[in-house]
């Protein structure tokens, strides 16, 4: 399964262009991007700015501790923002081969935003993406902005 941010097989950042209306932060060797499906509400895909990045493993040490400070700031700015109950952290690479990784707020009770109501259908459980859960545009931008806000 391809992810949704990037469903080629390249890295560069010049492909990523296409999703700069997904942009949250840009960090010096990583970007948070909006995830299309907000099926978790503040979902978000940690992306590795460095070109031939492929495993966390071989992340240089710069890259990891700028990556403990985005993880650290994501998860506090999501709490505020949508009061998330626990978080789960993905590293796949099955369709996307370059270093990312999935951030994905996870929820006890329903929460509500723009009129759309988020429920964590799996909670206790692995999240599993419910690619039916169609996100409206005004939806995405609002939790987009919602976290830039909580980030600065």
């Amino acid at each position: 399964m391809a992810c949704v941010f990037v469903q080629i097989h390249s890295a560069t950042l010049n492909l990523m262009a296409d999703y700069s209306k997904f942009l949250v932060k840009d960090y010096t060797h990583w970007l948070v991007n909006i995830h299309e499906n907000q099926g978790y509400l503040g979902r978000c895909i940690v992306w590795c700015k460095r070109e031939n990045a492929l495993d966390l493993a071989d992340a240089t040490e710069a890259e990891q501790k700028e990556f403990i400070t985005v993880l650290g700031e994501l998860r506090e700015a999501t709490k505020r923002a949508f009061q998330t109950d626990w978080f789960n952290y993905a590293f796949l690479g099955n369709g996307t081969r370059h270093l990312h990784g999935h951030f994905v707020p996870r929820y006890s009770s329903p929460r509500e935003l723009e009129g759309t109501t988020f429920v964590d259908e799996r909670w206790g459980h692995n999240y599993r993406t419910d690619h039916d859960f169609v996100t409206p545009p005004e939806v995405l931008e609002a939790v987009r902005v919602k976290l830039k806000d909580e980030l600065r």
